[in-house]
């Protein structure tokens, strides 16, 4: 219950609490009672992990079911389990009549062999799936774009609404009015890379463009997440005039700058070469469009 209210106050939707004693189909009546009085016009009864197998747990399950009289059913399965999560789909179907199945762990690998398994045994919907474990890594289920990650096809549409979450309109507006005019900053290359950040895994967020899946150089490519730490922390430690201002960074700079990001000179120089490669870019790319885009990156 107390990883419940932790993750209650941040999402800050009211948890409903009560002597642990009491018999579960009980206290979701009590609960119901509660979220009337609170005037919440909808209400989630997360029921302790077990075995289908387990005939008593399977028992409460039942008188829960009879008392409160639910609207809907889901079962959380682990895709990991493979065909375990299969029998288990079935069994709960059987004693419950489930409405649907949330599949965690589908981050990382296309595991779309228990979805299609469990949706074909069941005949019930997989109506979400975990990719990670942040809160906003629960996601609604499209099988059309689980076969075309399965296929090495990429999931351009998820990765947009990812981007659209994330995305302030008008701060992506004066990006690019900066990128026309050569005005990236190393403040813009941080505020960036949070945002991409925020969308989750870049190795996962790669695997959604089509065609890297089928890359030999993609398929066990592991991004070091903590780069993107270190690069935010050496930024962090420059003075908004050196943010702007990369070419004032002298020898001596670069050593106050190492010494306050906790990382080494060298990381510092590598950082503001990678910077001044994308500003070479960005320079190609507005005076000769993808032809002067490929030029730059032959020169570099």
């Amino acid at each position: 219950i107390e990883q419940l209210r932790k993750l209650g106050q941040q999402l800050e939707v009211p948890v409903f609490d009560t002597d642990p004693q009491m018999r579960p189909a009980d206290i979701c009546l009590k609960a119901r009672v509660a979220a009337q009085k609170e005037g919440c016009d909808t209400i989630l009864i997360d029921t302790a992990g077990r075995l289908h197998i387990d005939e008593t747990l399977m028992g409460e399950l039942q008188d829960i079911q009879k008392a409160v009289q639910p609207s809907d059913i889901l079962l959380v399965a682990d895709a990991m389990t493979g065909q375990d999560a299969v029998n288990m789909a079935k069994a709960f179907d059987d004693a419950l009549g489930i409405g649907g199945v949330v599949l965690t762990k589908m981050d990382g690998d296309a595991r779309g062999g228990a979805a299609l398994s469990i949706r074909s045994i069941t005949g019930k919907p997989i109506k979400y799936i975990g990719v990670g474990e942040k809160l906003n890594d629960l996601e609604p289920f499209h099988p059309d774009r689980l076969a075309s990650r399965i296929l090495g096809m990429g999931d351009m549409l998820t990765m947009i609404e990812k981007a659209q979450a994330v995305v302030d309109e008008k701060q992506a507006a004066d990006l690019s009015k900066k990128l026309r005019k050569n005005q990236f900053t190393l403040e813009d290359f941080r505020n960036q890379m949070v945002q991409v950040r925020k969308m989750g895994s870049l190795t996962d967020l790669i695997g959604m463009i089509p065609g890297m899946g089928k890359m030999k150089q993609m398929k066990n490519l592991d991004v070091d997440e903590k780069e993107f730490v270190r690069i935010e922390a050496i930024i962090n430690s420059m003075t908004p005039q050196e943010r702007r201002q990369h070419n004032i960074i002298n020898g001596s700079r670069r050593k106050r700058i190492a010494g306050g990001s906790g990382t080494t000179i060298q990381d510092v120089n590598r950082l503001l070469k990678n910077y001044t490669q994308v500003l070479k870019m960005m320079k190609k790319l507005n005076k000769g469009g993808m032809r002067g885009l490929g030029r730059g990156m032959l020169s570099l």
